[in-house]
């Protein structure tokens, strides 16, 4: 069974989205269990932290992406039945802000009505999760995927029912403006390189490092990886890259993963981690074994966590290359856009920020 949160804003009735000889959607596996609040009635905003911001040179390539080209009727947005797929718990702090700003832009800009499901980190139940919304009516979908393969069936009986999809946070491999309409996230090598710099800044240019990869199967891991190490080997000949094992963006698992690899590596003095919760994960993993975090051990991650930001200014942590999760202006402002005429790029990059020993207190508050 699927559960869906439902957010109510008004009950307006927006004509359906037709496609020319689109084949009939994909039968609903399972059932939905749907629940109404008021989109006013929300939990704790976002945060008081920075929106994003696109980086210079985010134009349309080519004649871009239009409604003619997807194949689409205009719709209003405003009124409409937005349907989210988040991919993972909201557990982890960059996905709760994550769906609190699509919940928050939604209700700000008068969506009828918004419909949230979340994978839970499984494929086969985020497909399914595209299909129940779909079902339920959902004119527009915003997309965070689990994987960047594999949406396949998904993405076909959107395409089926004429319903544009937005991906965020994770792109996939299929065809834009044909299977998905655009992908808006950062730039994940950049991501590596930067992180690269910052634990050279952090251990003088000298360290024996390991990596706490993402989860297998997306561009994130992929890139952030390639990134750094691309870094290190054109830059950083004293960084060593000793060791790297998965700890899924999970703490826990980050944590146990790390107890592993001080263990079998004593030498270890630097960490990257691909992501803030299994850094946070590595520091307990390091106090574990008696040393200090942030200074016996090195640590950088990226996201931008409050709890990450946090360690750098109690020193327990060197540096956090900024992801920011406040997706809801940019995504609903693209949809927008493209149901108004706009050509919309393949890739909408947005520009991260960085918190180091030097400015972390300062900008706590842009922390999520």
């Amino acid at each position: 069974m699927t559960r869906t949160t439902t957010i109510r804003r008004h009950a307006l009735r927006p004509s359906r989205l037709l496609v020319a000889g689109a084949a009939a959607a994909l039968a609903l596996s399972g059932c939905a269990n749907s629940g109404d609040s008021s989109a006013s009635g929300s939990s704790a905003p976002a945060g008081a932290g920075a929106a994003q911001t696109t980086k210079a040179g985010n134009t349309a390539t080519g004649d871009g992406c239009t409604l003619e080209k997807y194949g689409l009727q205009k719709v209003d947005l405003k009124g409409a039945t937005v349907g989210f797929s988040q991919s993972e718990p909201d557990t982890a702090a960059f996905r709760a802000a994550e769906t609190q700003s699509i919940k928050d832009e939604a209700a700000k800009i008068g969506v009828g009505k918004l419909l949230v499901t979340n994978a839970n980190a499984q494929l086969t139940k985020q497909i399914s999760d595209i299909q129940d919304l779909l079902n339920q009516g959902a004119q527009f979908l915003i997309v965070a995927p689990v994987n960047s393969d594999g949406l396949d069936p998904a993405l076909a009986a959107a395409k089926a029912k004429g319903v544009p999809v937005l991906t965020i946070d994770r792109k996939v491999t299929n065809t834009p403006c044909s299977d998905y309409l655009s992908f808006i996230g950062s730039d994940f090598t950049e991501q590596g390189k930067r992180a690269a710099d910052a634990m050279a800044k952090a251990t003088d240019g000298k360290a024996n490092v390991a990596i706490l990869l993402g989860s297998s199967g997306n561009n994130v891991t992929d890139q952030r990886t390639s990134g750094f190490k691309d870094q290190v080997a054109a830059k950083y000949p004293d960084l060593k890259v000793v060791a790297s094992q998965t700890g899924d963006f999970d703490r826990s698992k980050g944590q146990s993963v790390t107890e592993q690899l001080l263990q079998s590596n004593p030498d270890i003095n630097a960490i990257y981690a691909e992501n803030d919760e299994m850094g946070l994960g590595a520091v307990q993993a390091v106090l574990s074994a008696g040393k200090q975090p942030g200074t016996d051990v090195k640590i950088v991650s990226v996201d931008g966590t409050r709890n990450a930001v946090q360690s750098i200014v109690d020193g327990q942590y060197n540096a956090v290359i900024e992801s920011n999760p406040r997706f809801g202006p940019l995504a609903f402002k693209t949809l927008m856009d493209f149901e108004n005429g706009t050509a919309i790029p393949e890739d909408i990059i947005i520009q991260d920020g960085e918190y180091d020993p030097d400015n972390a207190a300062a900008k706590l508050a842009n922390a999520f």
